[in-house]
């Protein structure tokens, strides 16, 4: 009567291994741009670096959040 939980266990572990043997799906990546960073931080230092102040600085920064400026 000793070999039916043992088989029990030795059914249990190779069960578990089975299943942690899998490999896990992979999921497709999103489609966000990565060079695309249209923070307000970020389009104030391109303003900043392009040497633009008062309106035209702005304008630029809103048209960067937009993604209209480069």
């Amino acid at each position: 009567m000793k070999i039916l939980p043992s088989l029990m266990v030795a059914a249990l572990l190779t069960a578990g291994s089975a299943f942690a043997a899998s490999t896990p799906t992979a999921t497709p990546a999103t489609a966000t741009p990565v060079a695309k960073h249209n923070t307000t931080m970020h389009c104030e230092k391109l303003a900043h670096e392009k040497k633009l102040k008062g309106n035209e600085e702005k304008q630029f920064v809103k048209d960067c959040r937009a993604g209209k400026a480069t």
